[in-house]
């Protein structure tokens, strides 16, 4: 996404050294802290000789383990856009191999004196907090010098529909990409996005290559697939030529629908869409598993926080704590989903069911609480544990609303293939309330094409960390 730049090399080399150091800090950490801390009591008079020398070879070698994993992760890949949160998810992962890996071996050498099974444990917990500070701390110094770096990657978009604008704005959140939208080109008639400044549209797409043979520009992206596939290779060919990168943001509904699944009947093809990962048992179970567990820890962890919550709503105003309303969960099928109560008992009386909307005067004052910190969802656990939702997936929606959209949004009814979540890959990017249903579609989409425990784990990560329309 950007003209080469030297500092990604140092910023992976220095991270590689900080991962080795933080490793290696987490394990004398709990070395101290199981012989010399005094906050464990010693079965023996005296320590091994040289007690930390041999415990430091032993950080060593694990030190080079946490390396591979790291690498074999991505974890040393630059530059690393995002926020932190998005990274904690693949740091708990590589962690967590890298511990698995560490006990083995404890367990397994046959020392003398044998490494401390207790002190590897403790490893655990020193090594997770050293490795996730130092990571944040690198971040955090990554992100510094990216806002003072001079290079600039100068960027030429092709379109000036709404895609081409949130292109714009996300290259201008992330500094680390180094990028700087320069001009935008039209590809058709229309009005431009109103976000997409006038004094930045340069012309048409007729104008592409002159500017790339003046050498204005060092990457062209297309975000309107419309134009067509022989004009497409037209463009390809002149920022070839120009040695200028060329991208394109591909049309989401016709990626999804790129992965055919073909079978024979006695010689007869059949082309189908491919089957999508919930589709298969196993991972299915997983997901289950997954969930009952997370479920299940979150209600005993939070059960002494909701009757205090509960209490709150009683006093703000009357009516009763909870909220059931019917919802369109797997396949269609209605259930009654649980939340607080964050509105008036009243608030649909006069209008029907009708969305939620910023500042909506039908929400109590600690409800408009509740709702900028999710707070008013934490009774769907239990929903969760009856089997009628997920943590991770698409939001459910009431029937009314099901009936209506299914007839105008395409593909709609796709996001009822598995059971409907908490939160979801759509909710954590800023899509939800009163929103674009288009694309929020194609996020909920995405997720059901690409799912995996890692990504239910990531966002239900960024779901803490994210109040984007929580309204």
């Amino acid at each position: 996404m950007r003209v080469k730049d030297t500092s990604d090399v140092l910023a992976s080399c220095v991270a590689i050294v900080a991962d080795t150091l933080a490793v290696f800090a987490g394990f004398l950490l709990a070395t101290w802290i199981r012989f010399d801390s005094g906050w464990i009591p010693l079965f023996h008079d005296t320590l091994p000789p040289q007690l930390y020398g041999m415990y430091a070879q032993g950080a060593g070698i694990a030190a080079l383990m946490f390396l591979f994993i790291f690498q074999s992760l991505r974890l040393y890949v630059r530059p690393q856009i995002g926020t932190f949160g998005d990274k904690i998810p693949r740091l708990i992962h590589g962690i967590g191999l890298g511990l698995l890996l560490s006990l083995a071996l404890a367990f397994a050498l046959r020392t003398d004196p044998p490494f401390s099974r207790l002190t590897t444990l403790i490893a655990v917990a020193t090594i997770s907090l050293c490795v996730l500070l130092e990571r944040y701390l690198l971040f955090r110094w990554e992100l510094h010098l990216a806002r003072h770096r001079t290079v600039v990657n100068r960027v030429l978009i092709v379109g000036t529909d709404s895609i081409a604008a949130r292109l714009q704005q996300a290259l201008r959140q992330e500094p680390r990409l180094g990028s700087r939208v320069v001009a935008f080109l039209r590809t058709r008639d229309a009005a431009p996005h109103p976000d997409i400044p006038p004094d930045l549209i340069r012309g048409t797409v007729d104008d592409l290559k002159p500017m790339v043979e003046a050498g204005a520009v060092d990457q062209v992206i297309l975000t309107d697939a419309s134009i067509g596939h022989p004009r497409m290779i037209d463009m390809i060919l002149q920022c070839e030529q120009a040695l200028v990168t060329f991208n394109v943001v591909p049309d989401l509904f016709r990626v999804l629908t790129d992965n055919v699944d073909m079978q024979t009947i006695d010689d007869i093809p059949l082309l189908g869409v491919s089957r999508w990962p919930l589709d298969h048992f196993w991972n299915r179970v997983l997901k289950r598993i997954a969930d009952v567990a997370g479920a299940g820890a979150g209600l005993i962890l939070l059960a002494p926080f909701l009757p205090v919550l509960a209490l709150l709503i009683k006093r703000d105003s009357p009516g009763p704590v909870f909220y059931r309303q019917e919802r369109c969960g797997e396949n269609g099928r209605p259930f009654a989903l649980i939340k607080f109560r964050t509105m008036r008992p009243d608030a649909e009386t006069a209008t029907g069911p009708v969305w939620t909307v910023e500042n909506d005067p039908r929400r109590t004052r600690f409800g408009a609480f509740l709702r900028r910190y999710n707070l008013d969802e934490l009774p769907q656990l239990w929903n969760v544990l009856q089997g009628e939702m997920s943590l991770v997936g698409p939001r459910p929606e009431r029937p009314c609303f099901v009936e209506q959209f299914k007839e105008g949004i395409t593909r709609y009814m796709w996001r009822h293939v598995s059971k409907p979540g908490i939160t979801g890959w759509a909710q954590v990017n800023g899509l939800r309330g009163n929103t674009d249903l288009q694309e929020r579609v194609k996020y909920d989409l995405y997720y059901l094409e690409n799912w995996s425990l890692a990504l239910d784990f990531k966002i239900l990560v960024k779901t803490f960390f994210n109040r984007k329309n929580a309204y």
